[in-house]
């Protein structure tokens, strides 16, 4: 896997992710609706779906941002959710929200660094991440992290970006995701690498299949692959 960076300089990505994000916050949710069309709202639905399923109670969120999965997993019969996220200032609107919707006492919302989990082994039902891993500085590391952290039998559940499949479909996102969102991502972000950054990540993210073997290199097992959308993303649910 080649390592994309939002920026062009000698940083670190983690230390550039952290920086682009918090350069994008104030505008992250909106540009979310308006850039996924709200298909994303969809996505997290079946993630919420999959972790009733699953019955975890005492989830952690990672790369939480704004907090959109923990608050719709906290509005479920979960007990605790932690939120863990490399930027504050993603973190510090996520905390508005989850005020607003009156779930302080069920989600925390910590700076963390996903590498580098300051949790005991075997701590957490679940392990969630939104579109938040394929920014990882060292994915093996974050991964092999969310493993430790979680219980044996417990659950892993990530919703990333993937490739279609579909040749005429892949056509059409590609013109939308390399140009069209690019375009109103600057405009509206001001930020002009944060959403040429998005596409390059993706295509360079070994989604599907690829994907799959990595997380059984790590010691995941059962794990279910869900395209979704003609395989504009996939979620990835797997057992310790």
């Amino acid at each position: 896997m080649s390592t994309v960076k939002p920026y062009n300089d000698d940083s670190s990505k983690k230390e550039q992710v952290e920086l682009m994000f918090d350069a994008i916050a104030p505008k992250y949710d909106l540009l979310n609706r308006i850039l996924s069309l709200g298909i994303d709202i969809s996505w997290r639905k079946k993630v919420i779906k999959i972790i009733k399923k699953a019955d975890s109670k005492f989830i952690l969120d990672i790369a939480t941002g704004t907090g959109d999965l923990a608050i719709a997993l906290a509005k479920t019969d979960t007990t605790k959710i932690i939120g863990l996220d490399l930027s504050e200032q993603m973190l510090s609107f996520g905390r508005e929200k989850i005020k607003n919707n009156h779930l302080d006492s069920k989600i925390e919302m910590i700076k963390g660094d996903s590498e580098h989990l300051e949790f005991p082994d075997n701590h957490f039902d679940a392990v969630t991440a939104a579109f938040g891993v394929r920014n990882f500085g060292n994915l093996n590391k974050g991964l092999a992290e969310m493993y430790r952290v979680t219980k044996k039998d417990g659950n892993l559940v990530i919703l990333e970006f993937s490739k279609p499949s579909n040749k005429f479909f892949k056509t059409i996102y590609y013109f939308y995701f390399c140009y069209v969102l690019p375009f109103i991502g600057k405009l509206i972000s001001k930020d002009s690498r944060a959403y040429t950054y998005l596409p390059e990540s993706v295509e360079a993210f070994p989604s599907g299949n690829e994907f799959v073997k990595i997380l059984e290199e790590i010691g995941f097992k059962t794990i279910k692959w869900i395209p979704l959308t003609f395989g504009i993303s996939s979620i990835y649910w797997a057992k310790k």
